[in-house]
């Protein structure tokens, strides 16, 4: 168990979704997320084309990096930001 989950540990199931919302509301609203997934590819092209991106472990990262930020957009994709953020205060105030 690493400490982060270990200092979690005495928190409820109650208590995730609240720490979902506030994570996604601050993340959502710090700007540009949904062009997130085009940033990494664009960035992650770029070190590819270096002799730093030619490491099988680090492009398994970048792409695993790529395919998170493009599922959480397609997720929030049929949301408005304002549903989102409506979404998210409902959940922390509940």
């Amino acid at each position: 168990m690493t400490k982060e989950n270990h200092k979690l540990s005495h928190h409820h199931n109650d208590d995730v979704m609240p720490s979902v919302a506030k994570f996604l509301s601050a993340l959502w609203m710090e700007g540009e997320f949904k062009n997130q997934p085009e940033y990494l590819s664009e960035i992650f092209e770029n070190i590819l084309e270096t002799e730093m991106g030619n490491n099988l472990d680090l492009r398994t990262k970048m792409i695993s990096c790529i395919k998170t930020s493009k599922m959480l957009v397609k997720a929030l994709e049929p949301f408005s930001d304002v549903q989102i953020e409506k979404a998210c205060i409902k959940i922390m105030n509940a």
